[in-house]
Protein backbone atom coordinates (compact mmCIF):
# COMPACT_ATOMS: atom_id res chain seq x y z
CA UNK A 1 0.00 0.00 0.00
CA UNK A 2 1.26 3.43 -0.91
CA UNK A 3 0.53 5.33 2.31
CA UNK A 4 0.94 2.52 4.84
CA UNK A 5 3.53 4.43 6.87
CA UNK A 6 1.14 7.39 7.14
CA UNK A 7 -1.62 5.08 8.37
CA UNK A 8 0.65 3.70 11.10
CA UNK A 9 1.75 7.21 12.01
CA UNK A 10 -1.90 8.28 12.18
CA UNK A 11 -2.76 5.48 14.61
CA UNK A 12 0.26 6.32 16.74
CA UNK A 13 -0.63 10.02 16.79
CA UNK A 14 -4.23 9.19 17.70
CA UNK A 15 -3.16 7.12 20.69
CA UNK A 16 -0.72 9.73 21.95
CA UNK A 17 -3.23 12.53 21.33
CA UNK A 18 -5.77 10.73 23.53
CA UNK A 19 -3.19 10.23 26.27
CA UNK A 20 -2.10 13.87 26.01
CA UNK A 21 -5.67 15.17 26.22
CA UNK A 22 -6.31 12.98 29.26
CA UNK A 23 -3.18 14.22 31.05
CA UNK A 24 -3.99 17.82 30.15
CA UNK A 25 -7.51 17.42 31.53
CA UNK A 26 -6.11 16.02 34.77
CA UNK A 27 -3.75 18.98 35.06
CA UNK A 28 -6.52 21.42 34.27
CA UNK A 29 -8.78 19.74 36.80
CA UNK A 30 -6.05 20.05 39.44
CA UNK A 31 -5.46 23.70 38.56
CA UNK A 32 -9.19 24.44 38.74
CA UNK A 33 -9.40 22.67 42.10
CA UNK A 34 -6.50 24.72 43.42
CA UNK A 35 -8.03 27.97 42.12
CA UNK A 36 -11.39 27.16 43.69
CA UNK A 37 -9.79 26.42 47.05
CA UNK A 38 -7.84 29.68 46.88
CA UNK A 39 -10.98 31.67 46.01
CA UNK A 40 -13.49 29.92 48.29
CA UNK A 41 -14.06 32.99 50.44
CA UNK A 42 -14.50 35.17 47.35
CA UNK A 43 -17.07 32.73 45.97
CA UNK A 44 -18.91 32.76 49.31
CA UNK A 45 -18.98 36.55 49.40
CA UNK A 46 -20.23 36.75 45.83
CA UNK A 47 -23.06 34.33 46.66
CA UNK A 48 -24.01 36.33 49.76
CA UNK A 49 -24.08 39.51 47.68
CA UNK A 50 -26.48 37.87 45.23
CA UNK A 51 -24.38 36.40 42.45
CA UNK A 52 -25.91 33.50 40.59
CA UNK A 53 -24.20 30.14 40.24
CA UNK A 54 -23.92 30.66 36.49
CA UNK A 55 -22.32 34.07 37.01
CA UNK A 56 -19.76 32.63 39.40
CA UNK A 57 -18.92 29.77 37.04
CA UNK A 58 -18.60 32.26 34.16
CA UNK A 59 -16.38 34.53 36.22
CA UNK A 60 -14.02 31.72 37.21
CA UNK A 61 -13.93 30.28 33.67
CA UNK A 62 -12.98 33.55 31.98
CA UNK A 63 -9.27 33.26 32.71
CA UNK A 64 -9.12 29.72 31.29
CA UNK A 65 -10.87 30.86 28.11
CA UNK A 66 -8.33 33.67 27.75
CA UNK A 67 -5.40 31.24 27.88
CA UNK A 68 -7.02 28.80 25.46
CA UNK A 69 -7.68 31.53 22.92
CA UNK A 70 -4.10 32.79 23.29
CA UNK A 71 -2.75 29.26 22.76
CA UNK A 72 -4.84 28.92 19.60
CA UNK A 73 -3.57 32.25 18.26
CA UNK A 74 -0.03 30.91 18.46
CA UNK A 75 -0.82 27.34 17.40
CA UNK A 76 -2.88 28.02 14.27
CA UNK A 77 -0.17 29.72 12.17
CA UNK A 78 2.43 27.13 13.18
CA UNK A 79 0.08 24.25 12.40
CA UNK A 80 -0.90 25.82 9.08
CA UNK A 81 2.72 26.21 8.05
CA UNK A 82 3.88 22.73 9.06
CA UNK A 83 0.76 20.96 7.79
CA UNK A 84 1.12 22.75 4.46
CA UNK A 85 4.73 21.61 4.17
CA UNK A 86 3.78 18.04 5.09
CA UNK A 87 0.92 17.93 2.57
CA UNK A 88 3.18 19.12 -0.26
CA UNK A 89 4.86 15.70 -0.27
CA UNK A 90 1.73 13.82 -1.34
CA UNK A 91 0.77 12.99 -4.91
CA UNK A 92 -2.77 14.34 -4.49
CA UNK A 93 -2.75 17.75 -2.88
CA UNK A 94 -5.32 18.82 -0.36
CA UNK A 95 -5.91 22.37 0.76
CA UNK A 96 -6.13 23.34 4.40
CA UNK A 97 -9.34 25.07 5.36
CA UNK A 98 -10.08 27.34 8.28
CA UNK A 99 -12.86 25.05 9.53
CA UNK A 100 -10.39 22.44 10.82
CA UNK A 101 -8.57 25.04 12.90
CA UNK A 102 -11.74 26.61 14.26
CA UNK A 103 -13.19 23.18 15.07
CA UNK A 104 -10.05 22.11 16.93
CA UNK A 105 -10.02 25.37 18.88
CA UNK A 106 -13.67 25.00 19.81
CA UNK A 107 -13.13 21.37 20.83
CA UNK A 108 -10.24 22.41 23.09
CA UNK A 109 -12.39 25.16 24.57
CA UNK A 110 -15.31 22.79 25.21
CA UNK A 111 -13.09 20.16 26.83
CA UNK A 112 -11.43 22.77 29.05
CA UNK A 113 -14.72 24.39 30.06
CA UNK A 114 -16.26 21.03 30.92
CA UNK A 115 -13.24 20.16 33.02
CA UNK A 116 -13.20 23.50 34.84
CA UNK A 117 -16.97 23.77 35.20
CA UNK A 118 -17.19 20.64 37.34
CA UNK A 119 -15.07 22.18 40.08
CA UNK A 120 -16.43 25.70 39.82
CA UNK A 121 -20.03 24.54 39.85
CA UNK A 122 -19.40 22.44 42.94
CA UNK A 123 -17.87 25.44 44.73
CA UNK A 124 -20.59 27.83 43.56
CA UNK A 125 -23.38 25.50 44.66
CA UNK A 126 -21.90 25.07 48.17
CA UNK A 127 -23.35 26.87 51.16
CA UNK A 128 -21.55 30.24 51.47
CA UNK A 129 -21.82 30.15 55.26
CA UNK A 130 -19.46 27.16 55.36
CA UNK A 131 -16.70 29.07 53.54
CA UNK A 132 -17.05 32.20 55.71
CA UNK A 133 -17.67 30.57 59.07
CA UNK A 134 -14.06 30.68 60.31
CA UNK A 135 -13.37 34.36 59.60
Amino acid sequence: MMYQSEMKLSRLFSIFTGITIYIACLGLFGLASFTVVQRTKEIGMRKILGASIGGIVLNLSKEYVKWIVLANVFAWPLAYYYMGRWLEGFAYHSDLNLFAFVASGMLALIIALLTVSVQTFKAAAANPADSLRYE
